[in-house]
């Protein structure tokens, strides 16, 4: 049973509801609408993925059209509505008519999520009934309940916030996001719904949001593989009214990246058959991007993520899969320790192994969470990814994830 999230609201200016509609089995909640009492600004960001999901196409020509203008978010879990040709975008326009209806707004007033199995149809009857019920008194109200109802193989919610000030007023950042397989930049089977009641435009949501993204959720990785479903939206609601200044811009977005963080950490501690979270830390890069490259070779090697899970400080397969990023590092300028809750130890210094206490350090993969420092001698540059260790359970759940 998915335990409950931690009680959260909305930002001002926006609530939500959820129901069971039967696209899971078991009666869990599985369709989430978030509504916002007048239209808002909205920005989203979404997979890379050349396979993208009917809700996915649907979005981005939304908010190509009228991202000024948003009403609603609804979402489903049970079924990805990915590989489903015209009738998937059928369906994703139907549903979206559905909640345009119960709220007394356009259908291109709102945007649609979906999450679970790829190239099965959506069952439509059961959306419809779940739209009436979610606009009922046999909903569920509150963000903690939308926020179980769009997990899959999650084993628990993921739900963030961040308070600061702009233009002397107070102004929150509440979100939620869902992921835990299929987790791989650009982006992964996740689904984020960010919202802040900041006076922003869609072109400065925009731009806080990739900024945003681009040290969170595309900096985490669970098994490297890339969804077809991935969406991260963030709405304003502009309840705090004043606008803020190119300075209070720099601060919300640092507010924003703090949370979207918190989140993407939350997905890969809850990956799929995961025991802990693995935090790999690249330094002495010559830019961002080449330490980001090889912290991300290093976060998809199964054989780094099974070593950690075995608690076996086998560095050798740390600087394989760091020499075939494609970055051009040098091989004896390499340090590498590993490291949790403030202790490390050094394996590898000058890309030679010392001497090192292979019991401590193997006490330290075993912690939660896990650290990998590597320091690449070439600059001062750095960047983190976040991954988890590798154990048999995620195996059982992808061998029999359909049936």
């Amino acid at each position: 049973m998915v335990p409950d999230a931690q009680p959260f609201d909305l930002a001002p200016g926006f609530t939500a509801t959820a129901v069971a509609c039967g696209l899971k089995s078991g009666g869990a909640l599985d369709l989430a609408l978030i509504a916002a009492g007048h239209p808002c600004a909205a920005a989203g960001v979404f997979t890379t993925n050349r396979v993208k999901a009917a809700p996915v196409l649907y979005d981005q020509e939304v908010l190509g059209r009228g991202a000024g203008d948003i009403r609603a978010v609804i979402a489903n879990a049970g079924c990805a509505n990915a590989c489903t040709g015209a009738p998937g975008m059928a369906a994703t326009r139907r549903t979206a008519e559905l909640v345009a209806a119960s709220l007394g707004c356009a259908p291109g007033q709102v945007l649609v999520l979906s999450t679970g199995v790829i190239g099965r149809p959506l069952d439509m009857d059961k959306v419809a009934r779940g739209v009436a019920a979610l606009t009922s008194a046999a909903s569920l109200r509150g963000a903690a309940a939308a926020s179980r109802a769009i997990l899959t193989t999650d084993t628990r919610p993921k739900t963030a916030s961040a308070d600061l000030a702009l233009g002397g007023r107070p102004v929150a950042i509440r979100g939620f996001a869902k992921g835990a397989g299929m987790i791989h930049p650009h982006m992964a089977t996740m689904l984020a719904v960010l919202t802040t009641d900041a006076a922003l435009t869609p072109a400065a949501l925009e731009t806080a949001l990739r900024s945003a993204v681009g040290r969170s959720f595309n900096r985490v990785s669970v098994d490297g593989d890339m969804s077809t479903n991935d969406t991260v939206l963030l709405l304003a609601s502009g309840a705090a009214a004043a606008p803020p200044d190119a300075l209070e811009a720099a601060a919300f977005t640092a507010a924003l990246t703090g949370a979207c963080v918190s989140l993407a950490k939350q997905i890969a501690r809850d990956g799929e058959g995961a025991t802990r979270l693995v935090e790999i830390a690249v330094s002495g890069a010559a830019s961002e991007a080449e330490a980001h490259t090889v912290a991300d070779s290093i976060a998809r090697s199964p054989l780094v993520k099974t070593a950690v899970h075995g608690g076996d400080p086998n560095w050798g397969r740390v600087l394989a899969a760091a020499g075939c990023s494609g970055a051009p590092i040098d091989p004896a300028r390499l340090t590498l320790a590993f490291g949790a809750g403030g202790e490390a130890v050094t394996l590898v210094q000058g890309g030679l192994p010392v001497g090192y206490d292979e019991r401590a350090a193997s006490a330290l993969l075993k912690r939660d969470p896990v650290r990998i420092g590597l320091d690449l001698g070439r600059g001062e540059a750095r960047a983190t990814v976040w991954t988890c260790d590798f154990s048999a359970e995620y195996v059982a759940i992808n061998a029999h994830y359909t049936t």
